[in-house]
Formats: structure tokens, C-alpha cells, sequence
């Protein structure tokens, strides 16, 4: 049984297609080098469409953040880190010792974080993100689901 369909001008979608993929050459992301090309397409595309949905582009931005989007979470998924790790990050990515911290916690309390005797308070969360620049979400612990 056949579903009622739109008709499409095959001649013209792969005339159009021709020269879009001379220059774009737009395929699955299979490997590194398919998704250094993707992302820089796509980089080229926010330059000109940036985030106007009605841009002429607009529609091929989407399809190329999504084949982006789901190569980097099958390649590159990131996961989750506990709050005091992701403390422990921060600090250390920016050369941090614990007394730079003082004014926020005091480094009882702090070293106590570290270890992962004691928890981060959703108070003490959110002058860590003030601090660090981030969500505080990062510093409270992700619910069991």
C-alpha cells in the first residue's frame, strides 16, 4: 500500500545538489577528518545565519549542528563529574591553592570537600559558580535517577 506523497523534481534536486556538494560536500560524519569539515561548514554558517531562524541558511545551520551534535556525544561525550572533582578542575586548571578560596570557605571546610567527607551546600554552590564564572549546578550533585 502506498502513502500519498509530494513529488519531488528529481532533475533539479540533483542539479541543485551537484553544486552544493561540489563545494559542501555534506555527508554522515564517519570520522575525524568528516567531522573537522562539519564543524567548520557549520562554523561558517553561524558566521552568516548566527541565530536569525528565519535566515536562508537557517535550515542547513540545523542539520549540520545536529550530525556535529551526535558525532562529539558518540566520540567525545564528556562524563559527568562529581561536584568536589569538578572543584578540584577548576582549581587546578587555574593554578588555585585552597587559601585563594578563603573568602567563600574556609579551608577546613574546604580540604573536608576535597576528601569527600563533607558535601557542597547549595549556598556554598552558588558562590563557587559567582566565583568560578560557571553554573552552580556543576557543584551540586546530579539526582540518582
Amino acid at each position: 500500500m502506498r502513502t500519498s506523497q509530494s513529488k519531488f523534481d528529481i532533475r533539479a534536486i540533483q542539479t541543485s545538489w551537484q553544486a552544493f556538494d561540489a563545494n559542501a560536500h555534506l555527508r554522515p560524519i564517519q570520522d575525524v577528518a568528516g567531522y573537522e569539515r562539519m564543524l567548520a561548514l557549520m562554523n561558517s554558517l553561524l558566521d552568516v545565519a548566527g541565530d536569525d531562524e528565519d535566515h536562508p541558511l537557517a535550515g542547513l545551520l540545523d542539520l549540520v549542528s545536529d550530525m556535529v551534535a551526535n558525532y562529539e556525544q558518540e566520540h567525545y561525550a564528556i562524563e559527568k563529574a562529581s561536584p568536589k572533582d569538578a572543584l578540584r578542575f577548576l582549581m587546578e586548571a587555574r593554578g588555585l591553592k585552597q587559601e585563594d578560596l578563603s573568602t567563600i570557605v574556609p579551608q577546613s571546610n574546604l580540604s573536608a570537600i576535597l576528601s569527600g567527607k563533607r558535601k557542597i551546600s547549595a549556598t556554598l554552590a552558588g558562590k563557587l559558580g559567582t566565583f568560578f564564572g560557571i553554573s552552580p549546578a556543576v557543584f551540586i550533585p546530579a539526582s540518582p535517577k
